[in-house]
């Protein structure tokens, strides 16, 4: 061990990081002969495949289907599911008549009720939704079975609640949290999702108040497996990403845990969405949550787990959850700033620094930081124009992104490495050290003021510190024992630095190889001493080139990996033009055969248009040959002003089979009231502290989605100022264009699947509707005016 350090402590850091990420989880698959007490990954499957058999968004005739097998399945346990129906309308105005499914365990005392929740609705218009999320429902199947199979009573009421219409705008729940009798007493919800297909569940707290009281009855819960820390949710909390949970904290004030996995985000709502797709160790891992916690909760008092502090919390291998107040976080800070202080004049005092040497290594850290971010960000916008077909992924993650994570995680640490070999001697590490060190107590300093979350960051500067100290201490510290005062930084950084292109995309590159420059320095007592840092430089450059060759091999799609593309028929009904549209940025064989790039006039087709999750608009669009194709009739059935204010009542109904109803207006159009077949939308309160209400305090042309059940109409009930003239467009949809009898439209290659996000295989009637100026019908006020309040 004497004669190849380097190698075994280079060794020792590379399984420790392999360890980080596979003592995560679970890594045994419960099979169908587990003791029926306990839970199956392969049981919950079997619901996942019967769930997720086709695509099931709400409208379609599997969307029935689904919720009859899970209505099923439940009344097998011997339970008395319901329906809840009603109808819904979202923050952002998405309206949609949920069927929610709600059953309940009886507990033995007069309590707050547990509520374990999950979505069976998949996303319009082609996602199988195996993963988000017939894994949740399947999750919470298999565990009520199991926990049932105990003969146990609980203590508090177990309430099971699978929401309808949490891809339209978390309609389900906003029906449960404001209509259901249920809903008054519900002291925690376990809510199971997915935003991919695989990779460690995240638990994430939603809640009103402070952390402390729910960190601390989680820990006492006994997981096994947690997964979660204090900083993945103040990032959480600042992403657009809503759950139902969201709905019952904002609305009811009910506290909760998400339990949600990222990784292969490029199947998340897509028609790779499907059960050979989900990771089974995934599947177990929500298992692995839902038994621990279901046993806890239902026994202990939840009546109130509102705190008055907060915790820093984080999980890392062999210690499982950390945790510490928040009032620690300025006294470890104030530590690490004065023992950095001390410890500089002590390695002053003991001729172990010199300040030229300390300047230069601030050059050096600076140099190899700057090297990687400013190559990889540029790299990677290089990459996105030699391999245009990234762009048609709209997720940001490509299929091979976690080929290009590790290259550039290969490539950064490479030029470490490189820097260090040609600058970096070993007799100047201890001055050379500062650098990193003073760059981690900047962060600590920051997070501490701006991002409190990631405060446990300090832990990584103490430990630094103390492998500071050895250093000054020793001109030749035992490797081993700096290897294992890195361990603390590596269980803590690696998953970061993995995990943050795949939740915020591939374009955050940058982010990672910057966190892998910074690692390299707290692990610098380790590397300095190498003989040979020139040699593994180079060898990761060569790894670099092999993983670049593996991308370029990997970029191309397959039939499992295919590429998203766009197609819809809108046929303008003012004008009696039709048009072929696409959002896609690179035509393809399938949709050249209806658009020509050169005869592109979509700039005439993207105002007031159909809206998608990230903003595209038609990239292209081209005449069409029109067809006789049925639309939805509108009629006003009431038409009166009272005083400053008029009323209008239009219906809007569908006279062919239709999935959506999408309304805008030409400009940004404020109704004093605005009722959508009998609802109104509540007022919410944005992070930018204004308060915005879909209808009445509007931001934005678009004024409403309706999500058509049994092709039941749409009936607005309108009250505005009696001066103004509020003008519309209005577009009927329907997911039929290959299968309408109008249409010839073959079926996509193999290599080739619809993209998400966005209306897509559509027929499309486009109509724009004007309230002209009230002319006043004396027999039609007087009528009108019974009916309204005075």
């Amino acid at each position: 061990m004497r004669k190849f350090p380097s190698l075994i402590t280079l060794f020792l850091i590379i399984i420790s990081i392999y360890y980080t990420f596979h003592s995560s989880k679970s890594h045994t698959i419960t099979d169908l002969s587990t003791p029926k007490q306990e839970f199956s990954t392969l049981r919950a499957l079997e619901h996942v495949k019967s769930i997720a058999e086709k695509p099931h968004y709400l409208g379609s005739p599997a969307h029935e289907e689904a919720k009859s097998y899970i209505v099923n399945e439940l009344s097998k346990m011997g339970l008395q599911p319901q329906i809840q129906e009603g109808f819904s309308i979202g923050k952002s105005g998405n309206c949609s008549r949920p069927q929610n499914i709600l059953a309940k365990i009886k507990g033995s005392s007069n309590g707050k009720a547990l509520m374990i929740m999950s979505h069976y609705d998949s996303s319009q218009h082609s996602s199988f939704g195996a993963s988000d999320a017939a894994s949740g429902v399947a999750t919470i199947l298999e565990g009520i079975r199991a926990y049932l199979a105990t003969n146990k009573t609980p203590k508090n009421d177990i309430i099971i609640c699978i929401t309808d219409g949490e891809e339209l705008g978390l309609n389900g729940a906003d029906l449960f949290v404001k209509k259901h009798e249920w809903s008054k007493n519900i002291g925690l919800t376990l809510n199971f999702e997915s935003r991919g297909s695989g990779g460690d569940s995240y638990m994430l707290i939603e809640t009103n108040g402070k952390n402390g009281k729910m960190i601390e009855e989680f820990s006492k819960a006994g997981v096994r497996y947690p997964v979660t820390n204090s900083l993945a949710y103040s990032i959480y909390k600042m992403l657009p990403n809503d759950t139902d949970l969201t709905v019952l904290r904002e609305q009811g004030d009910i506290e909760g845990f998400n339990f949600a996995f990222i990784d292969d985000h490029f199947d998340y709502h897509t028609a790779n969405d499907i059960w050979q797709n989900l990771d089974l160790t995934t599947l177990q891992h929500q298992g692995n949550y839902l038994m621990p916690l279901i046993s806890y909760f239902s026994e202990v008092d939840i009546t109130n787990l509102k705190s008055d502090k907060d915790y820093i919390y984080f999980n890392i291998p062999i210690f499982k959850l950390v945790k510490y107040p928040f009032s620690w976080i300025y006294i470890l800070l104030i530590i690490s700033i004065v023992l950095f202080i001390a410890l500089i004049i002590y390695a002053k005092f003991a001729y172990r620094i010199q300040f030229s040497s300390v300047l230069k290594g601030f050059g050096l850290f600076l140099l190899a930081l700057n090297l990687a971010g400013f190559l990889t960000f540029g790299l990677w916008e290089l990459f996105k124009i030699i391999y245009p077909q990234y762009q048609e992924i709209q997720h940001g993650f490509t299929y091979n992104g976690y080929i290009y994570i590790a290259l550039f995680i290969v490539f950064s640490v490479s030029i470490c490495f490189k820097v260090y070999a040609r600058f970096g001697k070993p007799e100047k590490l201890t001055s050379l050290m500062i650098a990193p060190l003073f760059m981690w107590l900047v962060i600590s300093i920051m997070s501490a003021v701006y991002l409190k979350g990631a405060s446990y960051f300090i832990i990584i500067m103490l430990f630094g510190l103390l492998s500071f100290f050895v250093l000054i201490r020793q001109k030749k510290p035992n490797p081993y024992l700096m290897v294992i005062l890195a361990f603390p930084s590596i269980f803590l950084l690696s998953p970061f630095i993995a995990s943050f292109p795949v939740a915020l995309g591939l374009n955050i590159l940058y982010v990672s190889a910057i966190l892998s420059v910074l690692l390299f320095g707290v692990l610098l007592p380790v590397f300095g001493f190498y003989k040979r840092k020139n040699l593994v430089g180079n060898i990761g450059l060569v790894l670099t080139l092999v993983l670049l060759i593996t991308t370029h091999i990997k970029s191309d799609t397959t039939e499992n990996r295919q590429k998203p593309n766009s197609l819809i028929y809108i046929l303008d009904a003012d004008q009696n033009k039709a048009v072929w549209a696409s959002y896609d940025k690179h035509l393809d064989p399938w949709t050249e055969n209806y658009i020509k790039a050169d005869e592109n006039i979509a700039e005439t087709y993207n105002a007031n248009t159909l809206i998608s999750k990230y903003g595209r608009s038609f990239t292209y669009a081209n005449q069409a040959p029109t067809k006789n194709i049925r639309q939805s009739k509108l009629d006003i059935s009431k038409d009166t002003i009272i005083g400053n204010h008029r009323y209008v009542d239009l219906c809007i109904a569908p006279q062919r089979d239709i999935n959506r109803i999408d309304i805008f207006n030409e400009t940004v159009f404020n109704f004093k009231n605005l009722k959508v077949n009998g609802e109104t939308a509540t007022d919410f309160e944005y992070s930018d502290s204004i308060t915005y209400n879909a209808f009445t305090k509007r931001w934005k042309e678009h004024l409403l989605s309706y999500f058509v059940h049994k092709n039941e109409p749409l009936e607005l009930q309108m009250e505005f100022h009696k001066d103004s003239l509020p003008k519309f467009v209005f577009y009927e949809s329907s997911y039929d264009l290959l299968t309408n009898a109008l249409f010839s439209v073959p079926k996509r290659e193999t290599t080739m699947m619809p993209k998400p996000f966005i209306i897509n295989d559509a027929v499309v009637i486009k109509k724009s509707f004007a309230l002209q100026e009230y002319v006043e019908k004396k027999e039609d006020t007087l009528a009108v005016s019974k009916t309204l309040p005075q």
